[in-house]
């Protein structure tokens, strides 16, 4: 039995290292994302998730931007399957719920639809590329 990740949620200046690691990992190195398409230069303003094994050990990460798009989630390839980006996702939702949030929107790359999908989020607009990636648009209202 595999025990949920614990989950910090902070600032770039707080978690930025360790999230910063996961996204080159992911998005640079294995998704081959440019590296000027990675750094928007956004992250400053954003609220960070970060899943943290119980060995201390950053797995993954998640960022939830002002308008209220939740971005960057990433898992590392040796981690992914235990319930990471759920824990990062719901962590994200409860932060937007939190500040008041209407909804919550993010760009999915497609092969992750399903995923999102059983998370409440519905699909709209047509696929898109980003960063060469096929992505679709997604929105979730929240409601308590």
């Amino acid at each position: 039995m595999t025990h949920a990740p614990a989950i910090r949620e902070g600032d770039w200046a707080e978690l930025g290292e360790d999230a910063g690691e996961i996204r080159r990992v992911v998005f640079i190195e294995e998704q081959r994302v440019p590296r000027e398409e990675e750094w928007d230069g956004r992250d400053e303003d954003c609220r960070h998730f970060l899943a943290i094994d119980n060995d201390g050990k950053a797995l993954g990460t998640a960022r939830l931007l002002p308008d209220g798009h939740i971005g960057r989630v990433a898992v590392l390839k040796e981690a992914r399957g235990r319930g990471i980006g759920l824990a990062l996702m719901d962590a994200a939702i409860a932060s937007a719920r939190r500040r008041g949030d209407p909804c919550v929107a993010l760009s999915a790359q497609v092969h992750a639809l399903a995923f999102y999908e059983r998370l409440g989020f519905r699909v709209h607009g047509d696929t898109f590329l980003d960063a060469g990636i096929p992505h679709r648009n997604m929105t979730l209202t929240l409601r308590d």
